[in-house]
């Protein structure tokens, strides 16, 4: 059985170096801690987590709170949660996925009065997010996937969702589009003040205004059937459609279905562009969607530093903006002549 001492030789640094980086007692550099837990690693060497926690009075365990609203866990969501565990590893911490409503204030109170973990990221933010006045009053570290609405002072990482809508808006009309619709998520979760709901259609809005097109907003709930219902009230307003922006995956179904039901085909009839999703979404129709790809490693690693740089006494100041990529597939061609 691999011990500390092994590690410190097949890192090449010291015991107590080793020591420093499990137990978090003194600073350590990330490209030694980096090695030090690789060696880790390559040896099976797992120290006794309570011991670590006795010897520096931390658990090195962080919470992600997760509130799932009306659409749960899906592959998009997943892989920011897959994301920040990696890059908790990496920096010595283990990351739990805590799912909790966003007004529980009892259910927080239990994370941290139990000392169950030395942090928290938050993902899933409202605009007036309720969670931060609870974390701020328990005095537990946390960063956020997302932002609020005055989120100065606070640490966060979020899709700049100007930038994005600029961009999927800017493929369509170079297309010729001229007529363009937003699919939201729905209108109860926008009300409530998601974020990435406020702040998509506000980059919409935005983006059509200046490129001089004609935009159209719906909202869907997040299942097929709310997809299927929100395509058969935007095409009985407005027939003249020729693009759809999505924000909401698992409306998507039900958005080509019903679309095909009406004899319209994708791209010839309607383009579709999805936006903020995982291209393993993106990736599962026919024709494969053409999508403004999450950058779901870099929010999810970004969230993770600053919160580690805080419980390290290291400065960070977050609030970062990530733009989502396009990445142009099958969904997305020239607008029709006429409908």
């Amino acid at each position: 059985m691999a011990t500390i001492k092994d590690v410190a030789r097949r890192a090449g640094v010291t015991i107590s170096t080793v020591s420093y980086a499990i137990n978090g007692t003194r600073p350590v550099s990330e490209k030694t801690r980096a090695v030090i837990f690789q060696a880790m690693d390559d040896l099976g060497y797992r120290p006794h987590a309570m011991a670590r926690a006795l010897a520096s009075k931390r658990t090195r365990i962080l919470a992600l709170l997760f509130s799932p609203l009306e659409r749960g866990l899906g592959l998009t969501e997943l892989e920011f949660v897959t994301c920040a565990a990696d890059a908790a590893k990496e920096r010595g911490y283990h990351l739990v996925l805590w799912s909790t409503e966003i007004h529980d204030e009892e259910d927080i109170r239990h994370l941290s009065s139990q000392g169950l973990v030395d942090g928290a990221v938050l993902m899933e933010v409202q605009e007036d997010d309720p969670r931060i006045g609870f974390l701020q009053d328990l005095k537990l570290p946390f960063a956020m996937i997302g932002r609020t609405a005055a989120g100065e002072g606070l640490l966060s990482v979020d899709i700049d969702f100007g930038r994005t809508l600029s961009d999927a808006v800017d493929h369509l009309v170079g297309l010729g589009h001229q007529r363009i619709a937003f699919l939201n998520q729905s209108r109860e979760v926008y009300d409530s003040g998601y974020g990435p709901a406020v702040r998509g259609l506000a980059g919409f809005e935005a983006a059509i205004q200046r490129a001089g097109a004609t935009g159209y907003r719906v909202f869907a709930h997040a299942n097929p059937a709310g997809g299927a219902d929100a395509i058969g009230e935007l095409m009985n307003d407005h027939p003249d459609v020729t693009a759809i922006v999505m924000m909401n995956d698992r409306a998507i179904p039900g958005v080509i279905q019903a679309l095909s039901e009406r004899s319209l085909t994708v791209p010839e009839d309607v383009s579709l562009l999805s936006v903020a999703s995982s291209p393993r979404v993106a990736e599962m129709f026919v024709p494969a969607l053409t999508s403004m790809d999450v950058p779901s490693e870099e929010l999810g690693r970004l969230s993770v530093e600053y919160l580690v740089s805080t419980l390290e006494d290291r400065p960070a100041e977050g609030g970062d903006l990530v733009p989502c990529t396009l990445v142009v597939r099958g969904s997305t061609g020239s607008a029709p002549q006429s409908l």
